[in-house]
Order: C-alpha cells, then structure tokens, then sequence
C-alpha cells in the first residue's frame, strides 16, 4: 500500500534514472525535450507499438524535422509516408494540427492541457502527455501502461473500461510536483518493461514492496477486462482494372468514414453478405468482363474482419470515363495506399 506518495514517485524516479529507455524520441539526460517530436510520438504510438512506430518517426522527422516543415507538405505525401501505421484519421489530423500549430500558433505548441485539447487530433491523453513531457507541466498521464500499473498497485478489480474514471483518480494522487515529464514517462516504462500483461517481472519492481495486488497474489489478473463481442466479418469485391495502358484504376475514399481520404482499389460496399453477381456488375467502375481471381484477400480492422474477393478486367474504349486516376503498376508505391489494398494489390498481381 503506498501512504507516501512523494517517496513512492521519488522512487520510481530513481529506478527511471537508472533503467529508462532509449527511445527516438525522448530527449536524453539533461537535453530539453521537444514538444513537436513528443507530440508526433505520442500521436503515432496511439494504437500501435514502440517497435513499430520507430522506423516511421525517423522517417518522418528527416523528412519534415519541424512541425512547419509538415504542415507545409501535401496530405498526399503525408499520407503515404504513413501507410502501415493504420487508423488514418489520425494521419489526417496530424496535417491538420500541424498547420494549426505553424499558422496559429507560431510553431510553437501550447504548453497547458486546455489549449492542447483545443488542436486537431489531441485528446485527453496525448494533451498530458505533452504538458508534462515537453513542458514539465504537472500532468497525469494515463496510458495502457499507466492503467495496468495503477490497477495492480491498488488492486482494483473493477473491469476494465469501466475502471478508467477510478483509475484516473488514483493515478491523480501519485503524480508528483517535481520532474512530473520524467515521472510520466518513468510510469511508461514501467508498465512496458516491468509490470507487463502477462509475467510481470515483480523482483525488479521499485513498487513491489508497495504492490497491493502483489501482496493478494492477484498481480497477473489485473487490470480485469469485460470480454470483448467477437468481431462480425464483413465481405465484399475489390475491382482490378487495367486500362490498355496497362496502368492500374484507383479512386480516392470519401473524407470522412474508415480510410477517409485515401486511395483505394474501387470495390464495393462491405457488408455481410458477399454481394451476388448482379450487384458485383452494378458497383462496377466501367462495363467489362469480369474475371474472379480464386482466393480472398483478408484484413482485420479494429471493430470488424474483411473478406475481399477480387474480379480483374481490362477496359474498353471508354476507359477514360471512369472516375479515378489510372497509375502505372510500377507506381503504385507513390500512392496513398490501406494496408489492406496493398493485400488486394499483391493478390491481383498474383492471380491476374
């Protein structure tokens, strides 16, 4: 049971001293951090995992090293320098933030949490985040990590999401005054390093002796989660279209919706039910002889699965009538592309 905070935030700080990670990121031992590469950290890392967001942080920051410089770059590119990180709202919001920042702001980011909260894409998280790891603002900083240390420090049972208000609160009442960017970030690491989902490493624990749920032998257990619906598969035809060129059609998704704004092999709509031939034929961007490829192209979205079957033609004399734009395969690198149209790709370059 922690009954002094100050000396439980004190020694977690000396245990970060020791042990913190090197990360692309995060500013070095007496180096200021800053707040444009903490904020597209933060951003990228929502949803996805340090070893994953690396490559793309150190691509993104020398390609665009200040948030001028990416508010100034086209969606487009922008877009497809993010192909892979998945849930491109977020990649859309990061430009629109970016110009926020560089015409609104100077190029400078607010420091507090209410002006953070008011830019494109930055929510209560992230808005914390930032305060405290850029501008040493006292913030609490509750992530996934945070969460599963805080519930297993306080042994609370209460399930997951319904636990999140309380575990704020108790999170609340160990943030310290003192070094709170490094307290936020030695709570991280922590969670990430330590006190992991399964097989939390509890000898190492600098909390260990304070651990409430270590002591009920209840460590692994916690937090507890309210067991997700299975996800219900929806399918639909993908359309690989050539025109005499050889060049390949694609469109661009509405703004707004999944994928929004991003370009697409044209399919149907998704639903749960393949559609039959006669809708396949209706949905289709020119008249022509539809061949189906054998196989699926399949892909897990966070709320759904996907089931494409792919139909391949080569168009007539009205090719240039369709609504899209035609590219070269051997563009089709350059262009905006889903990870799960880069699937519908491969499997038509394989089938076709």
């Amino acid at each position: 049971m922690i009954r002094d905070s100050r000396k439980a935030a004190a020694q977690l700080l000396s245990w970060y001293d020791r042990h913190r990670r090197d990360l692309p990121w995060r500013a070095k031992p007496g180096e200021t951090a800053d707040p444009y590469r903490v904020w597209l950290s933060e951003i990228m890392l929502q949803q996805t995992t340090v070893p994953a967001v690396a490559p793309y942080f150190r691509s993104f920051t020398e390609r665009w090293p200040t948030v001028a410089d990416l508010a100034a770059a086209p969606l487009d590119d922008l877009l497809v320098a993010w192909a892979g990180l998945g849930y491109y709202a977020r990649a859309r919001n990061l430009h629109k933030c970016a110009r926020v920042v560089a015409d609104g702001h100077g190029g400078r980011f607010p420091e507090t949490e209410a002006e953070l909260l008011a830019l494109p894409g930055v929510g209560a998280y992230t808005a914390a985040a930032i305060s405290a790891i850029a501008f040493d603002r006292k913030a609490t900083v509750v992530d996934g990590n945070v969460e599963r240390v805080i519930a297993r420090i306080f042994a609370v049972e209460e399930p997951l999401p319904a636990a999140k208000t309380t575990l704020r609160r108790l999170a609340a009442t160990l943030t310290p005054d003192g070094r709170p960017g490094d307290y936020a970030q030695a709570m991280m690491d922590l969670g990430a390093t330590v006190c992991t989902p399964r097989k939390p490493r509890c000898m190492l624990c600098p909390w260990a002796d304070l651990c409430d749920a270590r002591a009920a032998g209840i460590a692994e257990e916690l937090p507890r989660k309210v067991a997700k619906a299975e996800k219900p598969t929806r399918r639909g035809v993908a359309y690989w279209l050539l025109n005499p060129d050889g060049a390949v059609l694609l469109r661009r998704r509405a703004e707004e919706g999944l994928l929004g704004g991003m370009a697409e092999i044209p399919s149907t709509g998704w639903g749960p039910q393949a559609p039959d031939a006669a809708a396949v034929a209706a949905q289709a961007p020119l008249p022509a002889v539809w061949k189906r490829l054998p196989g699926l192209v399949r892909h897990t979205f966070t709320h759904f699965h996907l089931e494409l079957e792919v139909v391949a033609a080569v168009a007539g004399d009205g090719w240039r009538q369709a609504d899209g734009r035609w590219i070269p395969i051997d563009r089709l690198g350059d262009q905006a592309l889903p990870t799960v149209m880069v699937k519908v790709v491969r499997h038509a370059l394989a089938h076709a």
